[in-house]
């Protein structure tokens, strides 16, 4: 008999104000982008995306809470998605549109909280990455342009997931035992936001080649805990891009030794 598979449980992405034709006037929608659930779903994992619990939502936190979540799921996948919050990490935002999103930051906040203590695996996928330096204790650079001029572009509206950069391994990086010995790879590039102080028990795992902006972290110890910059559920069918499939089996395979 054929075990059953693993739940992977997904974050919301919050649409706090959707646009008229959608027809939800006044409602918050959360949702999640195709391609990060099919790229849970084709190593034979369920994908589930979970609701926020907000302390204003009507449902009774005693009733349904995250650590029901928690019991109930085997990992949590961090998706990518709106700014975090400077407020989040202690700062003010340099400009009105980088305030980000500090209700889906506290949501993602409390569920890696839950899924740390229970020793689940955890994996941020770019916003992701970057919410799981500030829950660790670390800041983001607002905006790579304003605050690192020496940098290369690392977002383009145009191109979005046709923008592509080279990343390498940092020494001793668990992601270069994931991908056999590699020194890095081509990977897309759709952030303005980066990682700049390190979280406490974080170790940075690799850099962009061309101006070393930090492109995946992850915590300390012998638990799976990371984070990376890029969209590896964008790579799929892509010539010449690093293979999503070592990233999301070694995560699956840590969720399996912890069940």
């Amino acid at each position: 008999m054929n075990p059953a598979p693993l739940r992977i449980g997904l974050s919301a992405r919050l649409l706090h104000q959707p646009p008229p034709e959608l027809g939800f006037r006044n409602k918050t929608l959360q949702y999640l982008e195709q391609s990060i659930a099919h790229w849970v779903m084709s190593h034979g994992a369920l994908a589930l995306m979970l609701p926020t619990l907000g302390y204003d939502a009507e449902v009774s936190r005693r009733k349904v809470s995250v650590h029901h979540y928690v019991e109930l799921l085997d990992g949590l996948v961090l998706q990518g998605g709106a700014d975090v919050s400077p407020n989040s990490y202690g700062q003010q935002p340099l400009r009105p549109e980088w305030q980000g999103d500090p209700v889906r930051d506290r949501y993602e906040m409390e569920l890696l909280e839950g899924f740390l203590a229970k020793g689940k695996p955890v994996l941020g996928i770019c916003r992701g990455a970057q919410l799981l330096n500030v829950a660790f204790g670390g800041t983001l650079i607002q905006d790579i342009p304003t605050q690192r001029a020496d940098s290369r572009d690392h977002v383009d509206p145009l191109l979005y997931d046709k923008l592509h950069h080279e990343v390498r391994f940092e020494q001793d990086a668990r992601l270069a035992e994931v991908y056999e010995g590699r020194p890095g790879g081509l990977v897309t590039s759709i952030h303005h936001q980066a990682v700049d102080r390190l979280g406490a028990d974080l170790v940075v795992e690799a850099r962009s080649t061309e101006d070393g902006v930090i492109e995946a972290i992850r915590a300390r110890g012998s638990g799976f805990v990371a984070g990376v910059q890029w969209h590896p559920e964008f790579h799929a069918g892509v010539p010449g891009l690093l293979s999503g499939t070592p990233l999301m089996e070694a995560f699956l395979d840590a969720a399996r030794a912890a069940r």
